[in-house]
């Protein structure tokens, strides 16, 4: 099969790119206006783009809340959406009228944030506290403007949870050996909590991930996420 992606004419009732881009994280995105309101949004078009200096990014479909008030501002957070936060997350994606709290809406608490005035996800295993670059408003290749920005932010501080941590390292997966409940050879001993990470599927689908290791080519080992149980977006709210 082959389509232009210019005329989108591919005949199906879904577009076939966001299957194909797939898994992507998903930016959680709190950010807070001039006039102090707050909004909390869960955006599937994010990533991380750079190390040192730390720069992450996120587009909207639009000129939502949380893009106009980090042009307010020129600050937000991107909390970490864990599996355990999942229907919390899901449920902060609904349209509610400017000014209406996500994090009420969700039934989650803030926790304030030590570098930037919006406030983080108090529940989330980490927190990266951002400081907006610029935000671009897209063009296509005729020149014409989209109704599609993307905001680029420098990362100013990271706040993570200590129990989350092992080694200096977020726990994302359960270690070799170790159950989810951190048994080890039916020991008694304790692993720290297991981060499972959302990420965006297809269309209203989403999953947790799960790591694969093997060795590389310079003898560290290499790891991948695949994934598994699919979770169910509010399809119409969905960014």
């Amino acid at each position: 099969m082959f389509y232009d992606a210019i005329l989108n004419d591919h005949g199906l009732p879904y577009d076939p790119i966001k299957a194909i881009v797939a898994p992507r994280p998903v930016g959680w995105i709190s950010a807070m206006s001039a006039k102090g309101e707050v909004n909390l949004s869960p955006y599937s078009f994010f990533n991380a783009v750079s190390t040192r200096p730390a720069i992450v990014m996120f587009s909207s479909e639009g000129l939502k809340d949380a893009v106009a008030f980090i042009a307010e501002t020129g600050e937000f957070v991107c909390n970490l959406a864990s599996y355990d936060l999942r229907d919390a997350m899901n449920a902060t994606s609904a349209p509610l009228p400017r000014g209406s709290s996500e994090f009420i809406h969700a039934g989650l608490e803030t926790a304030p944030s030590r570098l930037v005035s919006p406030p983080r996800v108090a529940a989330s295993p980490a927190a990266l506290e951002c400081r907006l670059l610029f935000i671009r408003q897209l063009d296509d290749l005729e020149g014409r403007k989209l109704e599609r920005y993307v905001v680029f932010g420098q990362v100013v501080g990271v706040g993570r949870g200590t129990r989350h941590m092992q080694m200096g390292r977020l726990v994302r997966h359960a270690l070799p050996g170790h159950t989810q409940r951190g048994e080890v050879g039916g020991s008694n001993r304790t692993q720290r909590p297991v981060i499972r990470p959302v990420t965006r599927l297809v269309h209203d689908a989403a999953s947790r991930a799960q790591t694969l290791s093997w060795p590389s080519a310079n003898g560290l080992s290499r790891r991948v996420s695949s994934q598994k149980r699919l979770i169910r977006f509010c399809a119409t709210c969905s960014r």
